[in-house]
């Protein structure tokens, strides 16, 4: 990690220039420059009277946006701090490169020593939010001085800039409620986190850099890099603009992905919440297994993908299904969409239903009735939040084991339809090539087959995928979503 400066050395290094800006700013403020008040007798230059009481703020704290909610296929490169002219300079000019635009967290203390850098910033297209004044650790400060951190530093930003800043983020991405409140009280719309913070490489390959940093690309994702800290931040921008590419992304400034994003209504809120209930009289209960629909008359099959992968993989097969316009059903396991709902909200919008494939993936057979309840349970809850509806009724049991006893627990709680299949692929091992999957497809396939496919990373499936979509519509068959295979949905 590099070491800070401390304030004393970048007023000495900096000069006149900076001081006479920044006291400039405290004098029309009213405030102390390190986030405390001047003693109550000093004179103010330009001030008749004492300077006001900074009052705690009542009013509702500033939103909190670690990530956007949104399915659509972007997301942000954000920047702390502001290293060097040189290094700076050097950044802006690799952005450019790769015709990224990107959002500059800037501490006004900086911005008063080399306004020039903030104004190269803005005129290359990128906008500046607020950094806070000194970079503290304002989660330590008291709410007075948490105020001026925020206040001296949007002033300084739009004495230098012209630019008004919006959001804010501290140096470390910390907060609290006093940090929320103080942005509202200095009219700010958020605090902004991060869904991923690129700190200094270890021993990884460059390999393992790319395919870590590729996983992170997300719908909706806030990319955060210190430019005062990390040694190979001039490296880290092609590493993203080509994962970004190869997921099939784009980076646009946070206030733009903010202001694409939607409103996500609590779970409380969304009908159907509340479909599944913990049930501990399940020794009646019936219970429907269903692998095929061979009652159809249709010449229909159904293609059903199961797990959770990264947006890499299931945008792959999204854009594979697109293209041969194919619905399919989704049994995903909750505790992937926990960790990235705005996936999930994607499968959605592209037509396919949502399903549950439990929230931890268990063996359901190994758990209590209480165990297994409480999981589905909380995959229902996890599904029906990320993608802001009732999911698509079915519950599909991890690895296919299911049994008497279990179906009935499992049926009690609202689920009385399990999905299984009838057409194995075994996908999920990565030693199974796209031709075996090809094959184990067609051989299987009858009329009103259900298919089991996976969207894990690192496997076969993506290849495999179109020549089976070729192959079983030039064999007639009609691929459609398991509800309407087994008539569900009538």
């Amino acid at each position: 990690m590099n070491t800070y400066p401390s304030t004393g050395n970048r007023l000495r290094r900096s000069g006149s220039r900076l001081l006479l800006a920044v006291v400039g700013i405290v004098w029309m403020s009213g405030c102390g420059l390190f986030g405390g008040s001047g003693n109550a007798g000093d004179p103010v230059p330009g001030a008749s009277k004492a300077e006001p009481e900074i009052v705690r703020y009542t009013g509702e704290k500033s939103k909190v946006i670690p990530y956007v909610y949104t399915a659509k296929r972007e997301l942000s490169l954000t920047f702390n701090g502001m290293g060097d002219d040189k290094t700076m300079k050097r950044l802006l000019d690799e952005l450019d490169r790769y015709g990224i635009k990107a959002t500059f967290f800037l501490p006004g203390m900086r911005v008063a020593e080399e306004p020039d850098v903030a104004k190269e910033i803005v005129a290359r297209g990128h906008e500046i939010e607020n950094n806070t004044l000194n970079r503290l650790d304002l989660t330590k400060l008291g709410y007075e001085k948490i105020y001026k951190e925020i206040q001296l530093s949007n002033e300084i930003i739009r004495r230098e800039t012209g630019m008004t800043p919006q959001y804010v983020r501290t140096r470390s991405g910390d907060y609290n409620d006093d940090v929320r409140l103080a942005a509202a009280h200095n009219g700010l719309k958020g605090v902004v986190g991060y869904s991923l913070f690129l700190h200094n490489w270890q021993s990884e390959s460059e390999q393992e850099k790319y395919l870590y940093v590729r996983k992170h690309i997300t719908r909706g994702g806030i990319i955060n890099i210190d430019t005062e800290e990390d040694k190979a931040l001039l490296e880290a921008v092609p590493m993203l603009a080509r994962a970004a590419e190869d997921v099939g992304y784009s980076f646009i400034p946070v206030s733009k992905l903010i202001a694409h994003g939607g409103i996500r209504k609590p779970l409380e809120e969304i009908k159907g919440y509340d479909a599944i209930k913990l049930n501990p009289n399940y020794g009646n209960a019936k219970y429907n297994l269903i692998s095929s629909n061979r009652a159809t008359r249709n010449k229909e099959v159904a293609l059903t993908f199961d797990d959770w992968g990264t947006d890499y993989t299931v945008t792959k097969i999204l854009d594979i299904l697109e293209k041969y316009d194919v619905k399919a059903t989704f049994f995903l396991r909750a505790n992937g969409v926990e960790a990235n709902p705005n996936l999930a909200r994607a499968i959605l919008e592209a037509g396919h239903d949502v399903a549950n494939h439990s929230y931890s993936h268990p063996v359901v057979t190994t758990l209590t009735p209480e165990q297994l309840q409480n999981d589905i349970l909380k995959a229902h809850q996890v599904i029906t939040e990320a993608i802001q509806q009732q999911p698509t009724m079915l519950f599909r049991p991890p690895t296919g084991e299911i049994d008497d006893k279990t179906a009935k627990i499992i049926s009690a709680i609202g689920f009385p339809n399990i999905a299984l299949y009838d057409v194995t692929t075994f996908d999920w091992d990565d030693h199974n090539s796209a031709k075996d999957i090809e094959n184990n497809v067609i051989n299987q396939t009858q009329n009103g087959s259900v298919i089991l496919l996976h969207m894990l990373d690192d496997i076969h499936t993506i290849e495999a995928l179109p020549i089976v979509i070729e192959r079983l519509k030039k064999k007639g068959y009609a691929l459609v979503k398991m509800a309407d295979l087994i008539g569900l949905n009538q």
